[in-house]
């Protein structure tokens, strides 16, 4: 797939992953630890929202307006609340921090900041590529201090360390990732320092606010 190069200032996005109908139950029962105002998103939901979230429809850097959905044939930038900053995928870092995922761009500027979200009918969730190196995101939840937790695009398949569940908060109009290994949702560490700063990390359990609150966008162009 080629990425598109888009500067953020070029970048009029729409979210992708649509909210559920008003009035609608929700798609399953809440887990426990989910925020009331939460629900989560199925595969069905994930298209491309064109004008009901009240922002303008995506637009390429050409100015052609995005038609397609945005699914796993379309890249999705993630966009974390906290600092404004779209997620990378770090595959020059040394191992074994090797394709840690941080949010760290101003711009998406092409596949490092690119994903691809791939719904599996059978356990109900979506598995994460990195199309910066093809590789899905995994939890690592063996490693140990600071960096336990870490995502991370690694995987070839994609297992139970892969899977995550998405919800998406209809007056905020922002979504939360949550990964099934550990059943803790993603948050993105603003403050660490060094090379893992802005790290996202599967560690809270619960959406407590802007560290745990995600934007998506579909990637045109």
């Amino acid at each position: 797939m080629t990425s598109a190069l888009l500067s953020l200032s070029a970048l009029l996005t729409a979210s992708v992953l649509a909210a559920p109908a008003a009035g609608a139950a929700p798609y399953i029962d809440r887990p426990a630890g989910v925020p009331a105002g939460w629900e989560r998103v199925a595969g069905d939901d994930l298209t491309h929202i064109t004008g009901a979230s009240g922002r303008p429809q995506s637009l390429s850097t050409s100015g052609r307006s995005a038609a397609a959905p945005a699914d796993e044939s379309g890249p999705v930038a993630i966009k974390s609340m906290r600092n404004g900053k779209f997620t990378a995928t770090e595959v020059n870092y040394p191992a074994p921090n090797t394709g840690a995922l941080r949010a760290r761009s101003t711009a998406v500027t092409g596949a490092w900041e690119s994903f691809a979200f791939e719904w599996d009918e059978a356990d109900q969730t979506f598995a994460i590529k990195s199309l910066a190196n093809n590789r899905y995101v995994a939890v690592e939840k063996n490693f140990t201090g600071q960096a336990q937790n870490t995502l991370r695009a690694r995987s070839t398949t994609a297992g139970g360390w892969e899977r995550f569940e998405v919800y998406h908060n209809e007056d905020l109009n922002l979504y939360a990732l949550r990964s099934t290994l550990n059943n803790l949702f993603v948050a993105m560490e603003n403050s660490y320092t060094g090379s893992l700063q802005y790290t996202l990390r599967a560690r809270s359990a619960d959406v407590t606010g802007s560290w745990e609150q995600f934007d998506l966008y579909n990637i045109v162009g």
